[in-house]
């Protein structure tokens, strides 16, 4: 069976190889040691959902394209099934549901997020956007410098290539976010 990190391992040696960019350029833009992208490039490690993110902005992809293993054409995950990748810095917790083929550039996940510490994003590539729905609970979405409550069935979209939050407000708040890259 391919574990989560098996198929990232391939994702990052693949997209660093697509760019023409060595370990260490890699390493310098994402702000990593070079010895931590090398280990999980070999399929070792347990990389943090910030780790990851600061990878995919240094080689300039969308998120899901590190976790892109062969897409069938009818596809259920069912929850708590899905790939999971937890924040190191809040309660926070994102299930990739949906990625696009290679060329799009949106991807689709199941948040999961509870009171404490907010989710705080650094900004993603260029003309990235996010749509959030709020489906359970209450958070504070959005630019960091401006948040928006939001309530069950409220959607927000905002520029995610600006610094941004997700700060659950109540027990077991679960959103669906989806991210587009323009």
């Amino acid at each position: 069976m391919t574990t989560p990190i098996d198929i990232i391992a391939v994702g990052l040696l693949r997209e660093r190889q697509r760019a023409g960019l060595s370990l260490t350029e890699v390493a310098r833009r994402a702000g990593i040691a070079k010895s931590t992208l090398s280990q999980l490039e070999a399929g070792n490690g347990n990389p943090s959902l910030e780790t990851l993110w600061a990878l995919c902005v240094a080689l300039n992809i969308p998120f899901a394209r590190l976790m892109e293993p062969e897409v069938k054409r009818l596809q259920v995950i069912r929850r708590g099934e899905g790939m999971i990748v937890s924040a190191e810095m809040a309660d926070y917790q994102a299930a990739l549901l949906a990625s696009c083929p290679p060329g799009g550039r949106r991807d689709l996940y199941l948040v999961t997020s509870q009171p404490g510490a907010p989710r705080d994003s650094k900004p993603h590539p260029p003309g990235s956007v996010e749509h959030v729905i709020i489906a359970r609970g209450r958070a504070l979405v959005g630019p960091r410098d401006a948040p928006v409550e939001l309530h069950p069935g409220d959607y927000i979209c905002y520029p995610a290539d600006e610094p941004h939050v997700f700060e659950a407000l109540e027990a077991d708040t679960m959103a669906v976010q989806l991210s587009e890259q323009n």
